[in-house]
């Protein structure tokens, strides 16, 4: 069932408990057996906030996985990524839909709540975009004309060095800096928006204001000028362009492709008291993944989602956002397995824009936060494969690419970045990129 702090709404649609009838038909189900062992928690809170990215979590309830898995989830819906946490911290939900570098602040004691939290699976890939708005495209088109117009082929990203022109030529006028919205102070849009400015020469924290807005927010922030742009996930960027209130300068492929987005997270205190809980959930949300990556039940996924109870967008912006090829990956390239290397990236992000200082124990703080042993455990029931190993080099696939596992071999897609830089997370964790200096500089 769903329910929000304002009340709850009803439960299924006649047409999701049709489409649960023919889930099996869709290929969803991976093995005939459903439930290993008894859970410890048969009825559990999952927070989620309303982005494409979160439909795993939603549509294993849509499918009838969650109880196909001995599970009743109530599914909360959640105004803000700090409401995720609290709530998370103080035992108001159980597990929610979580940005992927959230669990490691919390771990840290570097966020507001100092609580150790896990993330037992990746939920997707990709998703997100940098959106600017009307007024900024046009500055841009003043001071940069050679990087806009017919000079910016569709869908190739915008030369962050034309954004730089227009930072410099504010600063010269005394005008108020570019103020650009994340979601959240630890998010990977947070950290793909300063590895985005970095690259053509703006320091984020000194050229620009930075500020966090929640993702339903974003687009009445840029539409009321409070912000010039933002990095947000799916549907938000769609809908801004959809409105004529603002334009994707780039996406989350062009700057860090196969990127992890969002995870299940949890506390790692009811980790621990519900091992097999927290299996069974991560079995159903795997299994709705795949059922997600079929192309033929995107349609049916677009107009689900669209509706009051969960995104409440036009059905053919979320449409639009999962046409886009591999711009959205709920399942393939195994893209549930939570490497560490990418637990590893993200803590070396927070160490170069000084989130957090330097520590011998990164290594260990990844491995404790990336769960890949309950992802395994789960993987292992579902028949499905896993890595030989927890880390892989990062950045050093421009194209696709073939991964050994214990199982077939799983065709992968490129992790390449921006700016061609490679992270190998068997050098110290709290060093930045190769070919990078710090923020600090040495």
């Amino acid at each position: 069932m769903l329910g929000q702090a304002n009340g709850g709404l009803p439960s299924r649609t006649t047409t999701s408990h049709a489409v649960a009838d023919h889930a099996a038909a869709w290929g969803v189900f991976f093995l005939e057996s459903s439930v290993v062992g008894q859970v410890e928690q048969p009825k559990v809170t999952v927070g989620f906030i309303p982005l494409i990215d979160c439909a795993p979590v939603l549509f294993a309830e849509v499918l009838g996985l969650y109880e196909r898995h001995g599970l009743e989830v109530e599914l909360r819906r959640e105004v803000s990524w700090s409401n995720i946490r609290d709530k998370l911290a103080v035992g108001l939900l159980d597990a929610a839909h979580m940005l992927s570098p959230m669990p490691l602040a919390t771990t840290l004691g570097i966020d507001s709540v100092n609580v150790p939290m896990i993330a037992a699976m990746t939920l997707h890939l990709n998703g997100n975009s940098i959106t600017l708005s009307n007024g900024l495209w046009r500055e841009i088109g003043e001071v940069a004309p050679e990087f806009v117009g017919d000079n910016l082929p569709a869908g190739a990203p915008l030369d962050v060095r034309a954004l730089a022109a227009v930072v410099a030529r504010r600063a010269r006028e005394g005008r108020p800096p570019v103020t650009l919205a994340s979601v959240f102070t630890y998010s990977s849009h947070n950290h793909l928006l300063r590895l985005w400015l970095a690259s053509g020469g703006i320091d984020p924290d000194r050229d620009v204001r930075l500020t966090v807005v929640p993702p339903p927010h974003m687009v009445a922030h840029l539409s009321g000028g409070t912000i010039d742009g933002y990095c947000v996930g799916e549907p938000w960027n769609q809908q801004s362009a959809s409105l004529g209130i603002g334009r994707i300068a780039a996406s989350s492929r062009q700057i860090w492709d196969s990127m992890p987005e969002k995870m299940l997270g949890a506390t790692e205190a009811w980790a621990q008291r519900n091992p097999k809980t927290l299996i069974a959930l991560v079995k159903a949300i795997t299994e709705a993944g795949a059922w997600l990556d079929e192309p033929a039940n995107r349609p049916e996924a677009a107009r689900i989602l669209s509706t009051p109870r969960f995104l409440n967008v036009p059905v053919d912006v979320i449409a639009r956002s999962l046409s886009l090829p591999d711009f959205h990956i709920f399942h393939r390239q195994l893209a549930n397995f939570p490497w560490r290397s990418h637990a590893d990236w993200y803590l070396a992000q927070m160490v170069r824009w000084g989130q957090v200082a330097p520590r011998p124990d990164m290594r260990a703080v990844a491995d404790r936060v990336f769960r890949s042993d309950i992802y395994r455990a789960a993987a292992s029931q579902l028949g499905l494969p896993c890595p030989l190993t927890d880390r892989k080099v990062e950045g050093a696939h421009p194209d696709p690419w073939i991964l050994p596992t214990n199982g077939a071999p799983v065709a992968m897609g490129p992790d390449s970045f921006l700016d061609g830089s490679v992270f190998d997370p068997s050098n110290e964790i709290s060093t930045t990129f190769k070919q990078q200096e710090s923020k600090h500089g040495n």
